[in-house]
Parts: structure tokens; C-alpha cells; sequence
């Protein structure tokens, strides 16, 4: 494991212009607008990864009027790493910005050992959100998700237990990832007569993940329920990384975990191609191409990227700045999509 040097930046004074640049959208009927463009910590933000590079993410992030960073209990490696990072991180420079970042993170998948350390139990949800305060050193986080559906666990508990966090003062907002449509609108349901509405659905979705447009965009739309979707790249798919090919230092090479190589297929890699050249006559890159036609889509509150460097973070907030499709530009996409 590398050492990491936490004293080696100055001290940080945020941007006086950061407002200025950045796009806001309002989340479903809340009263929360959240930036176009939020930054997840799900890699790149472990132990083995360079802290000194963590800080330029968040101070840039932050700069470019970027409010919203996301996290999870499991988020490393190892579990809880990327909370602890972060943590230390605000502590050392966005202590006094608190109140203007939206702070989210999340419970569900496997965290610790035993029968009480995975999907949606009271027990869990409300011990893995105490621990992940612990991590970041914060009295509340403004979004706490329930992480994927539980399929043996009563919804009935697993809401109860967000709605009890909320009231604790824990959570000021809560939200769901990968729920389908029906889990979303019974979530919804249970959640309101609880009193403490579903705020935001994270699904995963991209130009080549489609699944949410068959029904769940329109459920977030009638129950007032903003969406975040994640992967918006596909693992670096929908990025000039694979336009020639795969490169060693890819991570479909090095990390099979979240994107396998043989998933890289010819077919594929000339869909990608096709939806480069599209994105070039635009004046765009690829990755911009792939977040500005989420974001064409008002339901789409905020499109959730993560970044290794400081040159991908400006690239993908870039995209703001072309959010609109003609027709025929919506028929080309549309037809690479389905060929």
C-alpha cells in the first residue's frame, strides 16, 4: 500500500466564483437544487489510491460549483475507506463549507461479517449510518440511501428504518438505488404515509444501460422524486479510452470487477466509434456527449461521474455547456444505439 502525504497541498480556499459556471436543477418536488454534475467517490478514493490526488478531485469538484459528493458504507478499498478519506479531507478543507455541500451515502450491499451486515434490515440501515458518521466526522449526512432492494425483508422496515433516521436527525433527505419501477412506487407510497417523502432514485443508466426508461422515469416523474444516475460512462465505455481498442491500462484490464474485456466486443467498439463521430460534429467529447444526453431529459436531476484526474472532472463538467439535441442529431444517436 502506498503512503500517502496528507500535509502536501496548501491550505484551500474555495473559488470565489464557483457558482457561476455550474447548472442547477431542482430534485423531484423538493426544495433542494442540485448541480448538473455531482462527483462520486466509488473508485479512486480507497487506501491504495493517492490521497494528495483526492484533495485536488474535491477542491476542483468544488470549484467548478460542483455541491454534491457521493459515497457509500462499502466505498474503498477496503469498506469504509473512501468515507474515511473524505472525511479527513473535509475536516482539512471544507470544514467551513458545510453548509453549502450535499453530502450523500448509502447502506445495502455487504459491509461486515454475520447476518446483520448486508441489505435492508432496521439493524443494519440505522448501525451502518452511525458508523459511516463516525468515518466522516459529521453529525448527519443530507442524503442517506437504501442501497439496492432487499427481496426478503419487509419494505415496510427498511422505509421505517429511513424515515426513523431522518427524525433522529441523522439524514435530512432520503433516497433508493437500483429499485425498479413497482419497488419505487411502493417505496414512495410507504415513505409518505411514514412522512418523510423519497427524495431522490439512483439507478444506473447510460446510453448503453437503457432499463430506467421503461417505466421508472415516469414513476419518479408522478411520485416528484429526483434521479441520479450512475455508470452514466459505462466503466469508461463511452469515452475515447476504447476507441482503438483495449489499453493495458484500462480497467477492464486491470479490474474485471465492474467491467470484464470481454464484454469489449468489435460490435461494441463500433457502436462507440459511431457515437464518437457524432459527438465530434457537435464540438464534444464523447464522455460529454454520453452525460449531456441524460441531462436532456428533465427528470434527470443530476448525472453522478467519478474521475481519476483533475483533466476528466473538467472535461466531464464541460458538457453543461451543449445540452441541447437537434431532431436529426436524436435520430443518428438513436439509430447507433439500436444497431
Amino acid at each position: 500500500m502506498k503512503i500517502n502525504d496528507h500535509n502536501a497541498l496548501t491550505p484551500y480556499t474555495a473559488a470565489i466564483n464557483r457558482y457561476d459556471e455550474m447548472l442547477y436543477r431542482r430534485c423531484g418536488r423538493s426544495g433542494i437544487d442540485l448541480p448538473l454534475i455531482s462527483l462520486g467517490l466509488w473508485h479512486n478514493f480507497g487506501h491504495p489510491d493517492d490521497f494528495k490526488n483526492q484533495r485536488k478531485l474535491l477542491r476542483k469538484a468544488f470549484d467548478l460549483g460542483i455541491t454534491h459528493f457521493d459515497l457509500a458504507n462499502n466505498y474503498g478499498p477496503p469498506f469504509g475507506a473512501a468515507e474515511e478519506n473524505f472525511g479527513r479531507i473535509l475536516k482539512k478543507d471544507f470544514h467551513s463549507y458545510r453548509d453549502e455541500l450535499i453530502v450523500s451515502s448509502k447502506a445495502g450491499w455487504d459491509m461486515w461479517p454475520g447476518p446483520y451486515g448486508n441489505f435492508g434490515s432496521r439493524k443494519y440501515l440505522i448501525a451502518s449510518l452511525d458508523q459511516s458518521l463516525k468515518r466522516m466526522g459529521l453529525e448527519y449526512v443530507d442524503v442517506f440511501y437504501h442501497h439496492r432492494p432487499d427481496p426478503k425483508t419487509p419494505m415496510e422496515e427498511t422505509m421505517g428504518a429511513l424515515d426513523h433516521l431522518v427524525r433522529q436527525g441523522k439524514a435530512l433527505y432520503v433516497g433508493i438505488s437500483q429499485y425498479s419501477a413497482d419497488e419505487t412506487r411502493k417505496a414512495a407510497r410507504l415513505l409518505k404515509e411514514l412522512g418523510t417523502p423519497c427524495f431522490i432514485h439512483q439507478p444506473r443508466y447510460s446510453m448503453l444501460d437503457r432499463w430506467v426508461e421503461d417505466g421508472l422515469l415516469d414513476v419518479l416523474e408522478e411520485e416528484g422524486i429526483g434521479a441520479i444516475p450512475f455508470s452514466p460512462l459505462e466503466q469508461g465505455v463511452l469515452t475515447n479510452k476504447y476507441l482503438h481498442g483495449l489499453p493495458e491500462d484500462s480497467r477492464a484490464i486491470r479490474d474485471g470487477r465492474y467491467l470484464n474485456a470481454d464484454s469489449i466486443t468489435p460490435a461494441l467498439l463500433a457502436k462507440v466509434r459511431a457515437l464518437n463521430e457524432i459527438a465530434a460534429r457537435r464540438g464534444q467529447t464523447l464522455a460529454q456527449l454520453a452525460i449531456a444526453w441524460l441531462l436532456k431529459d428533465p427528470r434527470v436531476t443530476t448525472v453522478l461521474v467519478g474521475a481519476s484526474r483533475v483533466e476528466q472532472l473538467e472535461d466531464n463538467v464541460a458538457s453543461i455547456r451543449n445540452l441541447s439535441f437537434s431532431e436529426e442529431e436524436l435520430k443518428q444517436i438513436e439509430a447507433v444505439l439500436r444497431s
